[in-house]
């Protein structure tokens, strides 16, 4: 996976509670899905039909690489492909007030970076992303596990210590594993 260190962009809020995997990315049964165009496509599609544009495809968020959301978010089925698609369409990190426990665990296998601040930091930052309107950047640092916002106004945020060096240096399990794997040889020849 692509290591994550980094990121500054445009933030997007989708400010609401229980989006479910199936919202993120509908199913897509076709043997090469575009994982971008999946991005929320029932929401986009209905507001195309109703003569209006959802928030991702007005221009101001067409660089969005922060989406800034709800609680429980990723909530429904385990589906990765909800991951997938946020990553296809150049979103890097979300912020949320609570992620559902498989979604986080497929963002940290993908290269996206979950945070989850503190309340009081969650609703802080949500006002900040709200009034930028898409017109101010806004970065997530994993080395400092910091979210900034314009004026240098920053909010910490608490990760794992095996899940930061796991997206830092960009390894899924299939990496964790191989790079254990010299130990693992050492203790079994120790050990037969």
């Amino acid at each position: 996976m692509t290591p994550f260190e980094a990121v500054e962009g445009v933030a997007v809020a989708l400010l609401e509670d229980n989006v479910d995997t199936d919202a993120i990315a509908p199913l897509d049964v076709s043997r090469r899905p575009d994982y971008a165009r999946m991005l929320f496509r029932r929401r986009r599609d209905a507001a195309r039909a109703a003569g209006s544009t959802f928030i991702l495809d007005q221009p101001e968020y067409a660089q969005a690489r922060i989406l800034v959301a709800g609680a429980n978010f990723g909530c429904g089925s385990s589906r990765e492909s909800a991951v997938w698609a946020l990553v296809a369409f150049g979103i890097r990190c979300v912020v949320a007030r609570s992620f559902a426990d498989a979604f986080r665990q497929n963002c940290l296998r993908n290269g996206l970076l979950p945070v989850e601040p503190a309340p009081a930091a969650a609703a802080a930052f949500e006002q900040l992303v709200t009034a930028a309107a898409g017109q101010a950047y806004f970065g997530a640092d994993l080395r400092t596990q910091v979210i900034t916002a314009p004026g240098g106004v920053r909010f910490g945020f608490a990760i794992d210590a095996h899940e930061r060096d796991a997206l830092l240096e960009g390894l899924d399990d299939i990496g964790l594993t191989l790079r254990l794997l010299p130990q693992i040889e050492a203790w079994e020849r120790r050990t037969s």
